[in-house]
């Protein structure tokens, strides 16, 4: 049974393949250096968008565009906050720019699943959990209690650890997006 559907599987989500490899290119350079190269994400997004173009037209072209605004949208709050690299943005751009506006919003929503039980896993890992929740209590009490008199509630010392290689989850959120071909198509 699974021999007989595989063909049209994957058919059906040939459009996928390519984005799929660059996301694991972006993932095997995120693990390897910690950093994502330009000329990984500006080729990707320059092929991304001359792919809808060739495939679709003009209107390809503007849904290829839409889709590397979206990706740059979703993540540069996060960046500008520091809590992810610069090579993470532009990877979920280039990756919109063959993904379209629509496959780009399914994209984020896997990465940031896949990305959230990476940093579960590590924070549970190096046994600092229970640490971090205390943490993230505290600064919700200095929120609700003590913003408008300017005292704190004092913090604990705690462990800072270096962050994930978000690349790990834009391949794993880009392989469910394979996996399921939802957005799309």
């Amino acid at each position: 049974m699974l021999w007989t559907e595989t063909p049209a599987w994957l058919v059906a989500h040939l459009n996928l393949i390519p984005p799929f490899l660059i996301a694991l290119w972006i993932s095997y350079e995120d693990l390897r250096t910690r950093k994502i190269p330009n000329y990984l994400t500006f080729g990707a997004a320059l092929a991304g968008l001359a792919y809808n173009l060739a495939v679709s037209g003009w209107g390809g072209l503007g849904d290829g565009l839409l889709g590397l605004l979206l990706g740059l949208a979703f993540l540069i709050l996060p960046y500008l906050m520091g809590g992810m690299g610069a090579g993470d943005v532009k990877a979920l751009a280039a990756l919109g720019a063959w993904l379209g506006p629509t496959g780009t919003m399914y994209l984020f929503c896997y990465m940031a699943i896949a990305g959230g039980l990476i940093s579960l896993a590590v924070l549970i890992g190096k046994g600092i959990f229970w640490q971090k929740i205390r943490l993230g209590w505290i600064h919700l009490l200095n929120l609700l209690l003590c913003y408008d008199r300017g005292k704190t509630v004092a913090s604990p010392h705690i462990q800072i650890i270096k962050g994930i290689p978000y690349g790990v989850a834009i391949v794993l959120g880009m392989g469910m997006l394979l996996v399921t071909g939802v957005g799309v198509g």
